[in-house]
């Protein structure tokens, strides 16, 4: 029988929550629910806590592994509607409880973390009763890990509103019981945000409130469900996508006026990290092929809605062997540009945009891999820092042609 919510201590009212989002993790939330309970136990002792696992009514026994962990914090269960999946519904049922609860401080972790230490809870939990409101995480990954942050969230989100936030969408992060108050009342909601758009619109909602943000170090690599970049991005790369070109539309207010970056406050040591992440595959040849198959795919839609010079630098790449293929950062932002105006003016529809946009991805991720094959992960770091400054000197580019008519 469905339960939306199990309290079994009752707990009314609690300073500090750490919430682990959910569906069919049964396999691997006992870890970090674990990790949970050691970190509020050592550092947030003397605060009365909650762990809570927001869910989305999973059928593989997330929910009694949950509820069966032996700790010393409470927990409590609460799930969205049978039928209704989505991270983001999940993070809406969320923002409601921490509401209800009338808690200060929010920490959230993934549920497939297998490098979570009780020191991560300190480092997300601690900014929030020093004055911060958002806490976005700063690990080690390896550099084919997370592209979309790399090629499209980091980069976008950097030049757009100013703040160097490396970890946008980085799946752990902490913020204020305030701002989940913001959340709940934000008029920008949508399909996407209720799925994986959620993390970066937070992060996004964040800036634009002008919350005081920092960025956590973490102490040790991000260790999860890694994914070839290459393999299937379907939803995730449309409602993660979706969003930014949303919030772009929503805040342009915001970010016309905003000329470069600057960096964000660094809460803990340095990327002096001698524990490497582990490695994550790649295959070329797919990310090569599904370039070359964007064409017969999506050509049609680029040429309607892509600058003809970048349609044209398109078309010249294509004939680039693999051996060869380079796809420059400039183009890779022109792109963008048209991309995200062609989002707001909808000459497609916008689902058909989004897909459209994955082949010409993909080949940019390629021409990344090939770029840094030989760098060490600081090397490939100092790349993408290269490209965001890119972005940046764009601004320019990006507003003007953001406002000739449709």
């Amino acid at each position: 029988m469905f339960e939306h919510e199990i309290n079994p201590e009752n707990i009314k009212k609690a300073e500090f929550v750490v919430a682990i989002p959910s569906y069919n993790e049964a396999d691997s939330i006992a870890f970090p629910v674990q990790q949970a309970d050691k970190g509020i136990q050592s550092f947030f002792g003397n605060m009365k806590s909650v762990i809570i696992n927001c869910d989305n009514n999973s059928n593989d026994g997330t929910k009694e592994i949950f509820l069966g962990i032996k700790t010393d914090t409470p927990k409590m269960y609460i799930s969205t509607q049978p039928g209704v999946k989505g991270k983001g519904n999940n993070f809406r049922n969320l923002f409601q409880k921490i509401t209800d609860l009338d808690a200060k401080g929010v920490v959230v972790v993934d549920a497939d973390l297998k490098s979570i230490m009780p020191e991560w809870i300190k480092h997300l939990g601690e900014p929030l009763f020093q004055d911060f409101g958002y806490v976005a995480p700063l690990y080690v990954r390896h550099k084919y890990d997370g592209t979309i942050t790399n090629s499209i969230a980091y980069p976008l989100t950097r030049s757009l509103y100013g703040r160097r936030v490396r970890q946008p969408i980085g799946g752990d992060f902490g913020f204020c019981g305030k701002l989940a108050q913001t959340y709940l009342q934000s008029d920008t909601w949508s399909d996407a945000v209720a799925n994986f758009g959620i993390d970066i619109w937070m992060t996004t909602i964040a800036m634009n409130e002008n919350i005081p943000i920092c960025q956590a170090f973490m102490g040790r690599p991000k260790i999860h469900r890694a994914k070839d970049p290459g393999a299937d991005l379907g939803p995730m790369f449309r409602q993660v996508l979706g969003t930014v070109f949303e919030m772009m539309i929503k805040f342009y207010p915001f970010w016309r006026d905003v000329k470069w970056s600057k960096p964000t406050s660094i809460f803990g040591f340095g990327l002096g990290e001698v524990e490497m992440p582990p490695p994550v595959k790649v295959n070329k040849e797919t990310l090569f092929q599904k370039f070359q198959e964007g064409f017969n795919s999506y050509g049609h839609i680029w040429e309607k809605i892509l600058q003809k010079e970048t349609d044209h630098k398109l078309k010249e790449i294509r004939e680039m062997d693999k051996d060869r293929f380079d796809f420059p950062t400039n183009l890779w932002i022109n792109v963008l540009i048209d991309f995200a105006i062609a989002y707001r003016d909808k000459p497609v529809s916008i689902d058909e945009l989004l897909d459209s946009l994955i082949p010409i991805y993909l080949g940019k991720t390629l021409s990344y891999v090939k770029k840094t094959e030989t760098m060490s992960i600081s090397e490939s770091e100092e790349f993408i820092e290269e490209e965001c400054i890119q972005f940046e000197a764009t601004k320019g580019l990006l507003k003007q042609h953001w406002n000739k008519k449709n």
